[in-house]
């Protein structure tokens, strides 16, 4: 279901990465989109985890930098049945964390310093059982596509922007081409993008959540983990890019009420409620 769904992600972000081309280059924008887009697609499949860590400066950790993080993720990758992935460090602040890969063979959990400062055992056990959890619905390889993509998106979104401000074109340069599309693409498509990664990452992070307190054996870390982190992300900023912020346990961007509108996270309060009901039976209001 899965691979179906990844496939089905690729082909809407190549009609979207497309359609830009389109709308700014006519016929022949439309040629070039669609080669660059195969070219991401390959890259995004193979490649995408490695460029997302090294996009945060991710250093691999041995079980010499960090046995106790080594003997936890063992732990839980042996209850839940999952191959050892790679562990990460970035050399960060904000407390915070995301799985990447294109399966569970080939997966990687990467961590801030922050959050191994922040949480307690137990609660850093819960996140890492939840970013488990992403790799285990093999739901990582999606979030990253869409991450390679939306950041692709933006950057043609501005390219195009600058283009049109210093460069221009005439009106027989390219037949088929038309400006006032071009203004609404640059315009419309980081929204598109965004709203692609909102419908991916709000539900999986839900199933996440259910599936990482199961495996961890306590729901209650896992909230009180999420509590903690949200605060931590809204008190110390992180130079994260939006296109990939949906691949976090919990929104590295912050923002007020508009930015909030367009998380790519559900409501904090919802995530907490859903665990905490799993403990008491009902949302704990």
């Amino acid at each position: 279901m899965n691979t179906m769904k990844t496939f089905l992600l690729m082909g809407v972000l190549t009609v979207l990465f497309v359609s830009i081309g389109g709308a700014l280059g006519g016929q022949s924008g439309m040629t070039i989109a669609l080669f660059f887009a195969g070219i991401m697609n390959f890259i995004s499949y193979w490649w995408s985890d490695k460029i997302v860590l090294k996009m945060y400066g991710a250093r691999e950790l041995t079980r010499t930098d960090a046995p106790d993080l080594f003997r936890m993720t063992e732990e839980l990758t042996q209850r839940a049945n999952l191959p050892m992935p790679k562990l990460y460090m970035i050399e960060g602040d904000q407390p915070n964390a995301f799985a990447t890969g294109r399966d569970p063979q080939h997966a990687a959990v990467a961590v801030t310093k922050g959050i191994t400062r922040l949480l307690s055992r137990d609660e850093l056990r819960g996140v890492i059982a939840h970013e488990l959890a992403h790799i285990k619905n093999r739901d990582i390889l999606i979030g990253t596509i869409a991450a390679t993509f939306a950041g692709a998106i933006s950057y043609l979104a501005n390219m195009a922007q600058w283009a049109m401000i210093f460069g221009g074109r005439s009106s027989d340069d390219e037949e088929g081409s038309n400006p006032l599309a071009g203004i609404l693409m640059m315009i419309l498509a980081p929204i598109a993008a965004m709203l692609v990664q909102m419908a991916i990452s709000r539900s999986r992070e839900f199933l996440a959540d259910e599936t990482g307190a199961q495996m961890a054996g306590n729901p209650l870390s896992l909230a009180n983990a999420l509590r903690r982190l949200h605060a931590g992300s809204e008190r110390i900023p992180m130079h994260a890019t939006p296109a990939t912020a949906h691949m976090f346990i919990v929104n590295p961007l912050s923002g007020g009420s508009f930015m909030r509108l367009f998380s790519t996270h559900p409501p904090m309060e919802e995530r907490i409620a859903r665990l905490e009901a799993m403990v008491y039976g009902s949302p704990v209001r």
